[in-house]
């Protein structure tokens, strides 16, 4: 611990969640979690019908702003610093009403403490409501280098996590993980069954474990028992 204690266990399961490593753009972190959001499947319903704009800040950009598109008829994709669309992407935005902006986003407008718009390095302002951002997610996992276990990166490219089986083992022997550590994407729900379902494994080895231990122990009382007699 911090304080120089040290805990004893015979298992171990962290659920020590994730970071969100949000973009290099004033006003991102100030607004985060407010009017500044990531997940539609989270955010959407309370952002509905309000002008939305979608920073492209990763390969996701399209994908993200096409699943804003459902809470919105009032969506921009502002591309900052990332390549213009693909022409099938340019087809997909068009087709779903969603206009794209080009140039590096500078700042956000925040006025009497509500985002009211994007400011451009150029100078224009395009007005916004709400604005979702691509974050890079991050498992919590520093503490278990001492382990010889460390965060790798995600199958689908989007950030950093302990690799576990689907009861979550980790490859370290004793040690378990559930919830964003392991599955980034995961919401409070599933982020719970996770953990149900570790402690259940959990549990289930410890019992594997003190059998063995009272098999063995049983073995030797019978042997010392046996050997008593022989004599």
């Amino acid at each position: 611990m911090e304080d120089g204690r040290r805990v004893g266990a015979r298992r171990l399961l962290v659920t020590t969640g994730l970071v969100n490593e949000l973009p290099d753009v004033p006003g991102v972190r100030e607004r985060w979690g407010r009017d500044v959001l990531h997940c539609p499947y989270c955010h959407g319903w309370e952002v509905r019908d309000q002008p939305i704009g979608v920073l492209a800040s990763g390969p996701w950009a399209v994908h993200q702003a096409l699943l804003f598109r459902q809470w919105t008829a009032d969506l921009t994709l502002f591309l900052h610093t990332e390549p213009r669309p693909t022409d099938a992407e340019a087809e997909q935005l068009a087709a779903r009403g969603i206009a794209v902006v080009e140039g590096e986003v500078s700042s956000l407008e925040v006025v009497e403490d509500r985002l009211t718009g994007i400011r451009l390095r150029s100078g224009e302002v395009v007005a916004r409501r709400v604005l979702a951002v691509t974050t890079r997610l991050k498992a919590r996992a520093g503490m278990l280098a001492g382990l010889g276990l460390e965060a790798t990166d995600h199958p689908l490219g989007v950030g950093e996590h302990v690799d576990a089986d689907g009861m979550g083992l980790t490859a370290v022997p004793g040690v378990w993980v559930a919830g964003n550590a392991a599955d980034l994407m995961a919401q409070v729900v599933g982020a719970a069954d996770a953990g149900v379902r570790a402690g259940a494994a959990i549990n289930a080895d410890l019992i594997a474990e003190d059998t063995r231990h009272a098999v063995t122990a049983h073995r030797d009382r019978a042997s010392f028992t046996a050997g008593g007699r022989q004599s």
